[in-house]
């Protein structure tokens, strides 16, 4: 009598499992077919330019939406609708169903992999400081800021730079959440912070748009890894990342992805030379 119970219910787990991964795939294709009838994709940008930004009229550029609008329309879905946020809020607004994917410069990182469905790489950078002019506390690396008792740095909540900062022994109350690049630059130059730092296309465009003579750049970060991003979706929209992994090979051996990405100071070759794979493997 007791295997026979301890049969079904393992009997039960089998079909739950399989019913589960069936609803997977169906959740998945209906997403599809839901964004080809509404006409677009939701998606998460932190208005970081040159990885994504919003125009006066308030139309979505930068370089990881113009990838996704143009293989979104491969998939059949005429365009792409942005909302703003934090780098710490994409995964937990995408998994909470606000979003359909995040393009964003969201670096592939394992806990992050962990989290959500990646695409293939897309947009590479390595990480940068924004200082006063002459660079006069000499910052290198993270490391150089955390060895400063006095010394502060901004990085956007949530983000890449936030984690490396305080990794390298900076501590938290010297570590400053900025919401964007515009009040970055303003802290630094009100001396707030001492340092702002951003992937180095993100940096260069900031001081370009500035105009400030007393500011430079530190490039790369000493002792700071190159990240590349993917467009992130749902674990369970799994198969729609598929279809986008598709079209987005297409493009890369096309060349229009190359088209795409370059003008904006990217580099093809970079996010081809990698994968997924090697950026959701964690090291050692």
């Amino acid at each position: 009598m007791l295997r026979n119970i301890q049969m079904s219910a393992l009997a039960a787990l089998v079909a739950a499992a399989a019913t589960a991964s069936l609803t997977g795939q169906a959740s998945a294709e209906d997403t599809l077919e839901k964004l080809k009838a509404q006409g677009f994709a939701r998606i998460a940008i932190a208005n970081e330019p040159p990885f994504t930004a919003v125009n006066p009229d308030g139309t979505v550029a930068g370089a990881a939406p113009d990838v996704a609008r143009a293989i979104f329309k491969k998939l059949g879905v005429g365009d792409v609708v942005a909302s703003i946020s934090e780098y710490g809020a994409m995964i937990p607004g995408l998994q909470a169903g606000r979003h359909d994917a995040v393009t964003a410069g969201l670096f592939m990182k394992p806990e992050r992999c962990a989290a959500v469905a990646y695409s293939e790489p897309i947009l590479c950078d390595a990480e940068a400081l924004a200082v006063k002019k002459g660079n006069p506390l000499n910052f290198a690396s993270y490391a150089d800021i955390a060895a400063n008792p006095d010394a502060k740095v901004g990085a956007p909540g949530g983000g890449t730079e936030e984690k490396l900062a305080l990794e390298a022994g900076v501590p938290r109350d010297r570590v400053i959440v900025v919401p964007d690049g515009q009040s970055g630059l303003k802290m630094l130059q009100d001396g707030r912070i001492d340092a702002y730092s951003l992937p180095v296309l993100s940096i260069n465009d900031l001081l370009k748009k500035a105009q400030d003579p007393n500011l430079a750049v530190v490039a790369p970060v000493k002792g700071a890894p190159i990240y590349c991003d993917g467009a992130a979706f749902r674990k369970d929209d799994a198969s729609l990342r598929d279809a986008f992994d598709v079209e987005l090979k297409k493009m890369k051996e096309s060349g229009e992805f190359a088209k795409i990405i370059e003008p904006y100071g990217f580099s093809a070759a970079a996010a081809i030379a990698t994968s997924r794979d090697k950026l959701c493997t964690p090291a050692g």
